[in-house]
C-alpha cells in the first residue's frame, strides 16, 4: 500500500460534507449559518460545539477541540489517518489511489519488521508469566495485572541467546533482529556462526514502545537487580526515532476521545503507575530531553502540558531544558506548566502513596512556564539594584526572542518591563539597541521601527486580515494581481513571510475551502495559528467582499512600505543628511504620498 496523494485528499475534502458526517454521530441544530451541538469530546449541558459548512471546520469553545472532517473522524472514531481517509472515501464513493514512491516501497518492506517486533513482544510477555522472580519484582513495584496487560509488559530472560535462538534461525532473520536492535553483532566474527550475535536485552522488565497505530517499534528494559544502565532502550532503527516518540501516547489516546491535558514524566514505570491510578493522560520521554518534535506532537492532541520532574538537581536540569525547547511553541490557547515533586519522590512512588486525587491537585497548582522562567532568572540577579535589573533584562532577552508573536509574548513582555520599571516599548528598544555589534544612529537610520509594530485597519493587523480572508475564501487568491502584492517583498511587518507563502501556495495550487488548506498544511508550524484564526474570525458576507478586503489590506501594506522608507530617510536627514540619490528618493516618495492622499481624498 502506497502513499495517498495530496490531490486525492483535496478532492475528498471538497466532496465531503462535514455537517453530514458529524451529524451522523452528533445531534446538530441549525444556528444561523452554522450548526451547534453539545460537544462529543467532553461533558457539557450548554451547547458550545459548532460546525461551519462554509469553512468545513468544527470547533468547541468549551474544550478547544477543532479541525476538519478528517480530524473529527480520527478523534471521535479513534481512527488512524489512513483509516479515516478510507472511511470518508467510502462515504463519498471515491476509490483511494496510491503513489508507488520510494517511501511507500520502504513501508511495504517494513511490514515484516513490525510483525517480528510483535512476536518478540509476545515472547517477552509470556516469559514474564513464567518467571517467578520477575513477577515478584513487578508486584513489588505495585504493577497490577490490568496494567501489565494494557502495556504488554514483559520480561527478557537472563540469557545471552534466548531471542537469537527463537527468532534468528537464518542469516536473514539474524540480520532483521540486528536491524531492530534486538541482538548485537560482536566486533569480531567468531569461527562459530552462533557466537557472532548476542541478545541486547537480558534479565530486564520489558516495556514495548508503540507508534500511533499501536505497533511495537522499540523496547525499554529496566534491570531487576542492581546494575548499569538501569534503563536500556532500543537504538535508533528504521522503525524507531527516539526524538519523535513518546511512551504511552498510544494508550493515552485510546483512553479518551479528546485530550485536554498531557502529563510528561521521565520514566516508563512512572507513566504506567499513573495510568493504573486513573491518570490516563501520562506519557514519558524515552530517556532523552523533551524535543521540539515531542512538543509539536503533544500540541496536536492537547492544549495543556504539565512536565513533572523530580525535585533533585537532575530533575531541575531536565525542567530547564524542557522550558527552552517549549518557548517556540508557546502561544495563546496553549498552557505549559511545571511540577516539581518533593525530594526523594518520583511520580511512580508519589501517586502510589497519595492516590489520584491528591496527585491531580498538585498538577492543578503546577507552575506556569512564565512564572518558572521569571523565578529562575530573578534568583540569579539582585532586583533591588540597577546593575541587577540590567542583568535580569539581558538574561531575559534571548528567551523572549524565542517566543512567537502573540498575546502571550506581549503579556510576558509587560511583566518583564514592570519588573525593571520601564515601558514595554522602551524595553524592546533597549534590547534591539544592545543586539549585534556596536553602531551609531546614523549607521541604522530606521532603528525607530519596532519589529513588532502592528498597523491596524480596524480588525487586527493588516497581515492578519489578509491571511484570514485567504483562509476563509481561498479563491480570492486568484484575484490578487502583481500590483496588489507589490509591497509584500519590501515589508517587514510581523507575519508577512507567512502571508507571502500562503498567497504563493494558493495562487499556484488553488483550494476550494478552508479545510483543504488545513489538510495541506497539517505539518506546517503555522497550521495551529490558521486553525485559531478560523475559530475566532467571523466570516464576511460573501467572497466578493472578502476579495475586496484582501486587496485593500495588501494595498495598505504596500503604502506602509513607502511610509516606513520615508520616515527612515527623514530620520537620517535630521541626523547626518542625505546623499543625492537618497534626496531624490525622498522627494519621489513625498510626491507619491501626496498624490495618494489626494486620490483617496
Amino acid at each position: 500500500m502506497g502513499l495517498i496523494p495530496q490531490t486525492f485528499i483535496d478532492e475528498l475534502i471538497a466532496r465531503a460534507d462535514i455537517v453530514e458526517v458529524i451529524g451522523s454521530r452528533v445531534q446538530l441544530k441549525k444556528a444561523g449559518r452554522e450548526f451547534k451541538a453539545c460537544c462529543p469530546f467532553h461533558n457539557e449541558k450548554t451547547a458550545s460545539f459548532w460546525v461551519s459548512p462554509e469553512k468545513q471546520f468544527y470547533h468547541c469553545f468549551g474544550c478547544g477541540a477543532h479541525g476538519t472532517v478528517l480530524r473529527f473522524l480520527m478523534e471521535h472514531d479513534r481512527l488512524p489517518f489512513p483509516e479515516a481517509v478510507e472511511e470518508l472515501a467510502g462515504r463519498v464513493g471515491l476509490e483511494i489511489p496510491r503513489e508507488a514512491t520510494a517511501a511507500a516501497g520502504a513501508r511495504r518492506v517494513d511490514e515484516p519488521l513490525y510483525e517480528l517486533m510483535a512476536r518478540v513482544a509476545q515472547f517477552y510477555t509470556e516469559a514474564l508469566s513464567r518467571d517467578a522472580r520477575a513477577r515478584q519484582y513487578v508486584a513489588n513495584r505495585g504493577l497490577e495485572a490490568g496494567a501489565l496487560e494494557q502495556f504488554s509488559i514483559g520480561y527478557a530472560p537472563s540469557s545471552w541467546h534466548e531471542v537469537l535462538r527463537r527468532f534468528g534461525g537464518t542469516e536473514a532473520a539474524r540480520r532483521s533482529l540486528a536491524d531492530l536492535g534486538l541482538i548485537i553483532e560482536r566486533d569480531r566474527a567468531s569461527t562459530r556462526e552462533g557466537e557472532r550475535y548476542y541478545d541486547r536485552f537480558r534479565d530486564r522488565i520489558m516495556f514495548p514502545i508503540r507508534d500511533s497505530k499501536g505497533r511495537v517499534i522499540a523496547f525499554g528494559g529496566r534491570i531487576i537487580d542492581q546494575g548499569e544502565p538501569k534503563y536500556l532502550n532500543s537504538p535508533e532503527t528504521v522503525l524507531f526515532h527516539k526524538g519523535r516518540e513518546l511512551y504511552a501516547l498510544y494508550e493515552a489516546r485510546r483512553s479518551r476521545a479528546s485530550l485536554q491535558r498531557l502529563l510528561v514524566v521521565e520514566g516508563y514505570m512512572d507513566a504506567v503507575r499513573l495510568h493504573q491510578a486513573g491518570i490516563a493522560y501520562a506519557i514519558a520521554t524515552l530517556g532523552t530531553a523533551t524535543t521540539p518534535e515531542h512538543l509539536k506532537r503533544i500540541f496536536r492532541l492537547a492544549t495543556e502540558v504539565v512536565f513533572a520532574f523530580d525535585g533533585d538537581r537532575a530533575g531541575r536540569g531536565a525542567a530547564w531544558r524542557a522550558l527552552q525547547h517549549a518557548l517556540p511553541e508557546v502561544r495563546e490557547g496553549r498552557e505549559i506548566r511545571f511540577l516539581f515533586l518533593p525530594e526523594g519522590q518520583d511520580p511512580d512512588s508519589l501517586v502510589g502513596a497519595e492516590g489520584r486525587a491528591a496527585f491531580e491537585q498538585r498538577l492543578d497548582s503546577a507552575l506556569p512556564l512564565s512564572d518558572y522562567l521569571l523565578r529562575e532568572l530573578s534568583q540569579q540577579s539582585d532586583l533591588t539594584s540597577p546593575g541587577g535589573l540590567a542583568r535580569f533584562s539581558e538574561q531575559m532577552r534571548p528567551f523572549m526572542a524565542k517566543l512567537p508573536d502573540g498575546v502571550y509574548r506581549d503579556l510576558l513582555l509587560a511583566r518583564v518591563a514592570r519588573t525593571i520599571k520601564v515601558s514595554p516599548e522602551r524595553l524592546e528598544e533597549l534590547w534591539r539597541s544592545s543586539s549585534g555589534p556596536a553602531h551609531t544612529p546614523a549607521a541604522e537610520p530606521a532603528r525607530w521601527v519596532a519589529p513588532r509594530t502592528r498597523v491596524s485597519a480596524g480588525r487586527g493587523s493588516l497581515v492578519r486580515q489578509a491571511v484570514t480572508r485567504l483562509l476563509q475564501y481561498p479563491g480570492t487568491a486568484v484575484q490578487v494581481t502583481p500590483e496588489d502584492r507589490a509591497g509584500l517583498d519590501g515589508s517587514t511587518e510581523p507575519g508577512v513571510d507567512l502571508l507571502r507563502e500562503l498567497l504563493d501556495h494558493l495562487q499556484s495550487q488553488p483550494a476550494r475551502n478552508s479545510a483543504q488548506i488545513l489538510e495541506r498544511w497539517a505539518e506546517h508550524p503555522s497550521c495551529a495559528d490558521f486553525e485559531k484564526l478560523l475559530q475566532r474570525e467571523p466570516l464576511v458576507a460573501d467572497a466578493s467582499i472578502a476579495g475586496a478586503e484582501l486587496r485593500g489590506a495588501l494595498a495598505k501594506l504596500r503604502d506602509l512600505v513607502g511610509i516606513r522608507r520615508l520616515q527612515a530617510l527623514e530620520a537620517k536627514d535630521s541626523a547626518v543628511g542625505l546623499q543625492p540619490e537618497e534626496r531624490q528618493e525622498y522627494l519621489s516618495l513625498t510626491m507619491q504620498r501626496g498624490s495618494g492622499k489626494a486620490r483617496r481624498g
